[in-house]
């Protein structure tokens, strides 16, 4: 990610703007709200409430952390603007680091009867995001002063393509393989999760697009910041 194409998103904000509205103000708790609602009431009679403080704190997480590895793919297969995109991900990815730890605890705090550690929230930001965050942009800084930028684009980037989808793949199916007894045992808890996730993934793609249009955002960036705030 090019943190310097941030500073251009100043000649086209209404997008960026929309989009970070509804994934840091909007998303987690309208996912607190949905989760909240079938978990406590909707699917009481087949979830336990100690098994249901675990999936709100679950689905709030999920959806209070924007997504970045499949951004890309969405606005390829949206026609977006890949140079906006580019600036979308790398904003969400420095907003991260400060609002995904406090805006996790209250909402779960609130909805379940669970409490997340605050010091658990930063190890995690630590973890998965500061430390691939600054080996990315060291590693970058390294490439463009030996290699130039063209080059490194043109030649070094491609060469990691591969690895990054294989790397996402397997973390997939690591995840899967780790859950497979979850899965199996509790196949019908696992479908009424999936309720209140897809609600909130078409209300707040739904609401993206929207305000979009309200704002007269253009189609490239307006599509792909759909699918970027329901993330």
């Amino acid at each position: 990610v090019d943190f310097a194409a941030v500073c251009g998103v100043r000649k086209r904000p209404r997008g960026l703007l929309v989009t970070l509205f509804v994934n840091w103000l909007v998303k987690p708790f309208s996912m607190a709200l949905f989760a909240w609602l079938f978990f406590r009431f909707v699917f009481s009679p087949w979830i336990a409430a100690t098994d249901a403080d675990q999936y709100i704190a679950g689905s709030i997480i999920l959806a209070a952390a924007p997504c970045t590895a499949m951004v890309f793919v969405w606005s390829y297969l949206t026609d977006g603007d890949p140079a906006y995109t580019l600036v979308q991900v790398s904003v969400d990815d420095l907003l991260m680091l400060f609002l995904f730890a406090p805006i996790v605890r209250f909402p779960v705090r609130g909805a379940s009867n669970l409490e997340v550690p605050f010091h658990v929230l930063m190890y995690s930001v630590a973890i998965f995001i500061v430390i691939p965050l600054v080996a990315g942009v060291l590693l970058r800084h390294w490439f463009v002063g030996q290699h130039g930028k063209i080059r490194f684009e043109s030649e070094v980037l491609p060469r990691f393509a591969p690895i990054s989808v294989t790397a996402l793949l397997a973390t997939l199916v690591l995840i899967f393989a780790f859950q497979a007894d979850n899965i199996t045992e509790k196949f019908l808890h696992v479908a009424l999760i999936a309720v209140p996730i897809l609600i909130q993934v078409y209300f707040n793609s739904s609401l993206t697009y929207g305000l979009m249009r309200l704002f007269k955002v253009e189609y490239a960036v307006a599509a792909a910041g759909a699918l970027i705030g329901a993330s």
